[in-house]
């Protein structure tokens, strides 16, 4: 059975023309996690709706394991597994109940909608509160919860669309150590949409990055990294007044890169080996240091070179629409 996505020029408008989505290629192999990173309104959740079937592509063609999201709704939907960002639960129903009922939409026998639920609460570390009812579940139960709904049936196919937002760092980290276990030892392909940046470094295989409905650069991190060069460094005086000889002094050791308002930075053309010669060229300019850092390239470097401005903090585009705040189609 074929478990991956084919995306080709998917285009999805809303109305008084705004693009979400804007011709977006890319393809996820089966098996693979897939992480899809922008900020809020770049057209990370139009996409996912689109992959799930919840929104008609305005143009363009989507495949998921195997079928046309477009015309094949039927087909996709009984092959994947959605945990958007909203979880539809219902506070009065414990846990056990919430996977009874979803066991039973989908067909599962009694005696298997006890045995998958029971299987599927312990996996997700739920077992003891099973029989609670989830109006009392903190935020991360909730998002496990959630998990473990979207398997009930085996899909094939993972959607997780910002799974992790607001969850604190041991929560986060459990629901990581599972999607991981999911592609690893079961073979599940996950599409995986994230804002953090430390998410997609340690969960993902390959990343899309994407800007204002354009997918603007993909690859593995460490590739994405590559792309934009080697370390940089920064060096940030105790006065600030000097940071314009701090800058001087830098200078000859590589290209301009971003830095803080405080500092001066460069990356390098030869590597951390050239940290003694920069303290003693900034010793020799009359630069007292508040503090030298050597940075490695991350995915926000990435980001930041590929479209100007942050990913982590940057707000939502001015005027754009992305489907979690429902605004009114174009049709297709």
């Amino acid at each position: 059975m074929d478990n991956g996505i084919v995306v080709e020029g998917l285009v999805r408008e809303y109305k008084g023309g705004i693009r979400a989505v804007d011709g977006i290629d890319l393809e996820v192999a089966p098996g693979e996690i897939y992480g899809f990173l922008g900020p809020n309104g770049a057209g990370k959740s139009t996409t996912t709706h689109v992959l799930t079937t919840l929104l008609p592509p305005t143009a363009g063609r989507a495949r998921v394991g195997g079928f046309d999201v477009a015309h094949q709704g039927a087909e996709v939907r009984r092959r994947i597994g959605a945990a958007l960002q909203e979880a539809a639960l219902d506070a009065f129903l414990t846990g056990r109940e919430h996977m009874d009922l979803q066991a039973g939409l989908h067909g599962l026998s009694k005696a298997e909608r006890a045995r998958r639920g029971a299987a599927l609460l312990e996996r997700v570390g739920l077992t003891e509160a099973a029989d609670r009812k989830v109006g009392g579940y903190s935020g991360g139960m909730k998002r496990r919860l959630d998990l473990a709904l979207a398997l009930v049936h085996e899909p094939a196919i993972l959607f997780l669309d910002e799974p992790t937002t607001g969850l604190d760092p041991q929560s986060r980290s459990a629901l990581w150590d599972e999607v991981g276990r999911l592609a690893r030892e079961d073979g599940v392909t996950v599409f995986l949409t994230t804002q953090y940046l430390e998410e997609a470094d340690v969960l993902a295989g390959r990343v899309g990055i994407i800007d204002r409905g354009h997918l603007v650069a993909e690859g593995t991190p460490d590739e994405l990294k590559r792309e934009i060069g080697g370390n940089s460094v920064e060096a940030v005086p105790a006065n600030p007044d000097e940071c314009g000889r701090a800058a001087e002094a830098l200078v000859r050791f590589g290209e301009p890169a971003a830095h803080s308002t405080k500092g001066a930075a460069v990356r390098l053309r030869d590597g951390a080996e050239q940290l003694p010669e920069i303290v003693r060229a900034l010793d020799d300019a009359g630069v007292r240091l508040a503090h030298l850092q050597l940075h490695t390239p991350s995915l926000d470097d990435v980001f930041l070179a590929k479209t100007g401005r942050s990913l982590e903090g940057a707000g939502e585009r001015e005027g754009a629409e992305d489907a979690d705040r429902d605004p009114e189609p174009v049709a297709a």
